[in-house]
């Protein structure tokens, strides 16, 4: 029984000795000794009663010689068969009280526990999870009786064993498993292995007397992924394993983000997006603006991307709203200017960074932003400062104070997005900005719509008027690209003339 019990890497059993055999072997030790002394004090009676006291001594130091050294070997033998005993027993005993009785995996109770076991040894870095439920149990058990039910949870666990043998499995319901994998760090490869283990359950199985096909529905979870919570890990993989059933069993789910409730999303995005900016999985892709007059680089926009290990590239769309509801968009704020001035001396040209209004909205923004380019040595007139028109620009406030900082200092501020809200033509009355950004709507059918080819060159005449710079935004055609050269635009921005791309890419473009 004690074998069963260690078959998974890492077990470890503690076993508390069964401390009344301990004291029996001392007792008979003790008895041994007692008796030795007793010979030892009659041979000094007999020296005091006139035998020859030289051939006593002499006989006493030679008995002694032999008989401690065999006494105490003997003891020492005794004492350690009986720990031996005491452990195997205790460890039996243990192993008993930990396994289900039916299957031999491990019992709710002991795996829950094994899992914090891990979570509190550091190992949730990388810990495959797998949360298995046998479909149609209660089918089998009313047509085929008890018997066949549970020679079918036996077959279960038997194909896990074989195709998983390092496996942590516990039963955590009548028909339901839980599996640790440790040391896996592929989602994918989890799936692939559920797959395995369905396409085995399928082939027939001797159940109760008849070939049985079984089926089992998977729910997959990836630590610390999804999770570095034990019980948040759990019931992910549930909520994964929830879905599969409702989409009609015998499948491998894998949990998603979007399984989760908006509030619960939210908090899972900013757990991961915390630890990207610890782990540095975030990077910087420049796109270039153009030159209308020379179709040469005048300028970048960093675009900030977010490379997760095993999810692969996340949009800002899925972030920068999670970021701007918590703390995170002030130190994620702040990644993106440390970087942009890092690469800086590698790009042509100055670069367009893009400030949050909640950014805006804190009082020190201006002086922490000072204290990046003073510690990176860089320039304010190479920094743009893009804000989007929802930020609040009133008279007075937070964020018009601190726009009017950064402008003192040279750094230009653009207003992105123009046309897109209600309030454009009041900031370029109340605020002094250097360059206004169309929205891409106006330009995506300025081509085909007039009134859309009117407004963007009634803003290049304000523009002008103003000193301002105006760039066109998402310009996908060539067509596009000569009529807003025609309105007026004094810089061009979009896919057809260049794409995002890693600060390497984009030195070669520049260069070519």
């Amino acid at each position: 029984m004690l074998g069963p019990a260690l078959d998974h890497p890492g077990y470890t059993m503690q076993v508390r000795p069964n401390f009344a055999l301990v004291n029996q072997a001392y007792d008979w030790l003790r008895l041994t000794i007692g008796l030795l002394a007793i010979m030892l004090l009659g041979l000094s009676l007999a020296t005091l009663l006139g035998f020859g006291s030289q051939s006593v001594i002499a006989w006493i130091m030679a008995g002694l010689a032999i008989t401690i050294p065999v006494v105490l070997l003997q003891a020492h033998r005794l004492l350690r068969r009986r720990l031996a005993e005491a452990q195997a027993a205790m460890a039996e005993a243990l192993a008993s009280a930990n396994r289900d009785a039916l299957t031999g995996t491990f019992t709710r109770s002991y795996f829950l526990d094994e899992l914090q076991r891990f979570a509190h040894r550091g190992s949730l870095s990388a810990l495959g999870y797998l949360q298995i439920d046998m479909d149609n149990l209660k089918v089998l058990n009313d047509s085929a009786g008890h018997g066949a039910g549970d020679a079918a949870l036996v077959a279960l666990v038997r194909e896990m064993r074989a195709l998983m043998p390092n496996a942590i499995i516990g039963r955590l319901g009548g028909d339901e498993f839980g599996v640790l994998i440790p040391g896996h760090d592929n989602k994918g490869g989890l799936c692939r292995l559920g797959d395995r283990l369905l396409r085995q359950l399928n082939e027939p199985h001797q159940i109760a007397g008849r070939m049985t096909r079984l089926s089992a529905t998977i729910g997959v979870a990836l630590a610390p992924l999804d999770s570095d919570d034990p019980n948040e890990l759990i019931a992910i993989a549930d909520l994964a394993l929830y879905k599969g059933k409702h989409a009609g069993r015998g499948c491998v789910v894998p949990f998603d983000p979007d399984m989760l409730g908006d509030e619960r999303h939210r908090r899972f995005v900013e757990r991961e997006l915390r630890a990207a900016i610890l782990m540095d999985e975030l990077e910087l892709h420049y796109q270039p603006v153009f030159d209308s007059a020379t179709l040469t680089v005048r300028s970048h926009e960093a675009l900030v991307r977010w490379r997760h290990k095993v999810r692969g590239t996340i949009a800002p769309g899925q972030f920068i709203g999670v970021a701007e509801q918590s703390s995170l968009i002030d130190r994620l704020g702040e990644w993106v200017l440390r970087r942009a001035c890092a690469d800086l001396p590698r790009l042509k040209g100055p670069v367009a960074v893009n400030v949050s209004p909640v950014q805006l909205r804190r009082a020190e923004f201006a002086e922490s932003f000072a204290d990046i380019l003073i510690e990176t040595g860089t320039s304010p007139t190479r920094i743009i400062v893009e804000i989007t028109e929802n930020a609040p620009l009133a008279a007075g406030s937070v964020e018009m104070n601190n726009l009017t900082t950064l402008r003192a200092m040279g750094v230009r501020v653009a207003i992105d997005d123009f046309g897109a809200g209600h309030a454009s033509l009041h900031y370029l009355r109340d605020f002094a900005f250097d360059i206004i950004k169309i929205d891409r709507t106006y330009v995506a059918d300025f081509a085909a719509n007039p009134v859309n080819a009117m407004i963007v060159s009634a803003v290049c005449d304000i523009a002008r008027s103003l000193k301002l710079e105006v760039v066109a935004e998402g310009i996908e055609t060539e067509e596009q690209l000569q009529m807003l050269v025609e309105a007026g635009c004094t810089a061009l921005q979009g896919y057809h003339l260049g794409r995002p791309q890693p600060l390497v890419v984009q030195q070669v473009v520049c260069a070519a």
